[in-house]
């Protein structure tokens, strides 16, 4: 060996040793503060406990990810399992909490908030972030939503519902609270495979439009229009909401919904957003927005390498608004807010339905999706889980009149109506 290589391989060992000792510590600080039952197996295949009978166990396949590990990140961790450099043996749940933990320890806690990033939410930008987040495919989808194929939060009495029943209740919920009447026309912003606006028609007997970006989604809701026999009361169309008002006229609908949809949006687009809802609305029509906000008052978004994460593997260029923000667009648009609910809790116990299903499907996932994207997808679904838990999230249903002349709402005295 070269005396170069010989200095090379001398100057790795020491750096090598450096490392291992800087993850010893972690360890060690870990421990010092009651442990966790987390053992980490390094490329070595040396084994390091970290203070509990372990049920979660991370072994490290690419010994360049080590420095890394001295200071991680969610982020860090995250990217690492997607590409292969981790592999994990535990319940995806626990996974994702000892992470948490390990890196909150380690001075990377999520709750360090960071400015949000503002893109370019274009026509073409925004039917590009769609297609890659919704167009994964649709029997994917079907092995852990329910079964009709919600893909927001659900809504739970009691917490013990089976997430069919408890995104049923939220369907409901929604139709409740927009006080649907037979023959009112709904539309509903970013309908999704047309769970919704199947659900008023069948059960509050509405005309409903429904429109989506999504190319899946568009196909299937309109085969389940079929099947069900809707076409004549349910209309499904690909439209940017955009171009609503050019398609359907001023002040067409009595009622319109929003679910899980305006973190598409964009800050920048919220007053356009708004804009277009309140002249497709009637005079004193009703607008629910049901979406993902940010808990902090500023809108900064979730620290320890977690907004990347999204940004880059789920959902691009996501931005979330504090409920403020959406209050205040609303207002400056002569809506009047009626009521706001936090549904953080439902959230938390939606998404931990999701991930315990689609961990009960891995093989079929794996045949549908590939091993990278799996790995994506069990990461996003348990990690959202543990981030509405932990309050980084939150997300609100805000029912809103809009008010252009003067005098009351067409809404009761009380909110007793909504629980009926």
């Amino acid at each position: 060996m070269s005396p170069s290589n010989l200095l090379s391989h001398a100057t790795n060992r020491i750096i090598g040793k450096a490392v291992s000792q800087r993850i010893q510590c972690l360890a060690e600080r870990v421990r010092a503060l009651g442990g966790q039952p987390l053992d980490l197996i390094l490329p070595d295949g040396s084994r390091l406990n970290f203070g509990q009978e372990p049920r979660v166990v991370m072994a490290i396949r690419d010994p360049a990810l080590l420095p890394a590990l001295t200071h991680p990140t969610l982020g860090t961790l995250g990217e690492a399992f997607v590409d292969g450099r981790i592999d994990i043996d535990g319940d995806i749940m626990s996974v994702i909490a000892s992470a948490e933990r390990l890196v909150e320890t380690g001075g990377s806690p999520a709750t360090a908030r960071i400015p949000a990033a503002s893109a370019c939410h274009t026509p073409k930008q925004d039917q590009d972030d769609i297609k890659y987040h919704y167009d994964v495919g649709n029997d994917f989808y079907r092995l852990w939503l329910d079964e009709r194929m919600v893909y927001s939060c659900a809504y739970f009495q009691t917490g013990e519902e089976t997430i069919n029943a408890a995104q049923e209740a939220k369907l409901d919920h929604i139709c409740r609270k927009l006080r649907l009447r037979p023959g009112e026309r709904l539309l509903d912003i970013g309908c999704g495979w047309g769970g919704l606006i199947m659900y008023a028609a069948q059960h509050y007997g509405v005309h409903a439009v429904g429109i989506t970006l999504s190319d899946n989604q568009f196909t299937l809701a309109k085969e389940c229009l079929r099947a069900q026999g809707l076409q004549q009361c349910v209309e499904v169309l690909q439209l940017d909401y955009r171009d609503a008002p050019e398609r359907f006229g001023e002040g067409r609908f009595d009622k319109i919904s929003s679910v899980g949809m305006f973190e598409h949006v964009g800050q920048n687009n919220l007053p356009l957003y708004i804009g277009v809802v309140r002249r497709l609305l009637r005079d004193r029509g009703l607008f629910l927005n049901h979406g993902i906000t940010s808990s902090d008052a500023e809108g900064r978004t979730v620290g320890s390498g977690l907004s990347e994460f999204m940004e880059k593997f789920v959902f691009p260029h996501t931005e979330l608004p504090h409920l403020h923000t959406v209050i205040r667009e609303m207002g400056t648009q002569n809506f009047e807010v009626y009521d706001v609910e936090s549904l953080r809790p439902h959230y938390a116990q939606t998404l931990a339905h999701w991930s315990r299903r689609l961990e009960g499907a891995l093989g079929a996932a794996q045949t549908m999706v590939g091993e990278r994207t799996l790995r994506v997808w069990r990461t996003y679904l348990a990690g959202s889980s543990l981030a509405f838990s932990q309050g980084w999230l939150n997300v609100y249903q805000v029912l809103a009149s809009r008010q252009e002349d003067s005098g009351l709402t067409e809404l009761p005295l009380t909110r007793a109506w909504m629980y009926q």
